[in-house]
């Protein structure tokens, strides 16, 4: 009789790379989409965030439709959703890639909307969504152990800490160069060329994920007849999920917002890349100083608890950032490096907020969707995502940036109250969505998986 082996660090590094293959390309097109069409291509702010938040309400089919399919497909000699990852990795690395066609900047501007659309939407919604939903819902089938699924946690946030460390430190001081006044530009050549890096790293980091990790628990085919009535019926009565909705919007219109507008305040408003670079090593630090702590402190106060406390510290530091209004770079970065304390915190514990919803759901209401949940918290992110880069796009056609008023007084004191204050608002209406709209606090958290470890018995 064949043993599965023990959870342990081939599982750990295994799902690390999964989400280091995703942010390849994810963490890419939050700092340097937006610019590489504001700047290289001459789009506007305002269409290239309308793209975005057309194609995540997209997603509220195609991820729902994703997580059907993984629910209901049979489970192979590797797994449910393994194999997943190895079906789709090649195609999201060249629909990134694509997304940065720089030898079509020259095209007329109606062909390089729709190119821009279409590719966006095909590595988006269409195989993004075929690889990170069953990545993210396959942490419930590693292991059954609560501790097991925060330390996967802590170890995808690593996994994405890894590649912002590539994206955020080594990017900004390839992808541009100074003009003839001596501002920071970006090369639309250069930013071709260091997609093209990224999504062969993808596939790499897709294909150790693959290998190094293992399904424990046995989650079976769904075989019930879908009812897109009864899907929404009982997840409209689902109230930790509605919970981790809100707190995810909320959150990723903080996170994104940072990481975006980071193209441009620094290279606009300081005049420095060279900070750019360094604001996200900082970042990529303080992840992995916290994930030293994390689990054990959230195992003390509870996820739930220990996120508002994280949201709250993280707001309140970006709203003294504001009214400072610092001309230096390098005080910018030491405030976002201590507002970034209380983003780490609560990105090495949301990933396993959603398991604690999965088995809620699991005790609550006898039957277990691990995709199915999975998909919906995804869709949500991908609205956090929208909103964040919808927001940001209109902020910055309503402050008047263009290829032509990029270094203009008036436009980069917009963008200083950009980078601050939407993400501040963020940090706060996610510590008031845990609060009072997410129901799972740390007792029981602890009661649903006592219940869980019975009836597997």
């Amino acid at each position: 009789m064949q043993t599965t082996k023990k959870f342990g660090l081939s599982d750990k590094l295994g799902y690390l790379f999964g989400d280091f293959g995703n942010d390849f390309t994810f963490i890419l097109s939050t700092m340097f989409l937006m610019k590489f069409y504001t700047d290289v291509m001459g789009v506007s702010g305002g269409l290239v965030g309308t793209m975005m938040m057309l194609a995540r309400f997209l997603d509220a089919f195609t991820d729902v439709a994703m997580g059907e399919i993984v629910d209901r497909s049979r489970p192979g000699k590797r797994g449910k959703f393994l194999p997943w990852i190895g079906r789709m990795c090649g195609p999201v690395a060249v629909a990134s890639f694509l997304m940065y066609a720089s030898w079509f900047r020259n095209m007329p501007m109606g062909f390089k909307i729709f190119w821009m659309f279409f590719t966006y939407i095909l590595w988006g919604s269409v195989f993004y969504t075929s690889i990170n939903i069953p990545y993210g819902a396959m942490a419930s089938a590693v292991s059954s152990e609560p501790r097991d699924r925060a330390t996967l946690s802590n170890f995808r946030t690593i996994g994405a800490s890894l590649a912002a460390t590539i994206i955020g430190v080594v990017l900004p001081l390839v992808v541009y160069y100074k003009d003839e006044e001596g501002n920071s530009v970006l090369s639309g050549t250069n930013m071709m060329l260091a997609a093209l890096v990224c999504s062969i790293a993808a596939v790499v980091c897709y294909l150790l994920c693959l290998f190094l990790t293992t399904e424990r628990v046995k989650v079976p085919q769904k075989t019930e007849k879908f009812s897109l009535k009864e899907l929404l019926v009982s997840l409209g009565h689902n109230k930790p999920l509605i919970g981790i909705i809100v707190s995810s919007v909320c959150m990723l219109m903080a996170q994104l917002t940072l990481q975006g507008m980071a193209a441009y305040i620094y290279p606009n408003y300081f005049g420095n890349v060279a900070a750019q670079s360094a604001s996200s090593f900082v970042g990529v630090v303080i992840t992995l100083f916290c994930a030293i702590f994390t689990v054990k402190l959230s195992e003390k106060l509870g996820r739930k608890e220990l996120g508002v406390i994280a949201a709250v510290f993280s707001g309140i530091v970006l709203v003294v950032t504001y009214f400072l209004h610092t001309k230096n770079a390098w005080v910018f970065v030491g405030m976002f490096g201590i507002a970034y304390i209380g983003l780490a915190v609560f990105s090495l514990i949301t990933w396993a907020m959603i398991t604690d919803v999965i088995d809620d759901t699991e005790v609550q209401l006898g039957e277990r969707s691990d995709g199915t949940i999975y998909a919906v918290y995804s869709f949500a992110r991908k609205l956090g995502q929208a909103l964040s880069s919808g927001l940001s796009g209109f902020l910055l056609s309503a402050i008047g940036y263009s290829q032509a008023t990029a270094f203009d007084e008036g436009v980069v004191n917009g963008i200083y109250m950009i980078t601050c204050l939407v993400p501040a608002l963020g940090f706060f209406l996610l510590a008031l969505s845990l609060q009072f709209l997410y129901p799972l606090g740390r007792l029981r958290v602890e009661e649903n998986a006592k219940t869980l470890a019975k009836k597997k018995r």
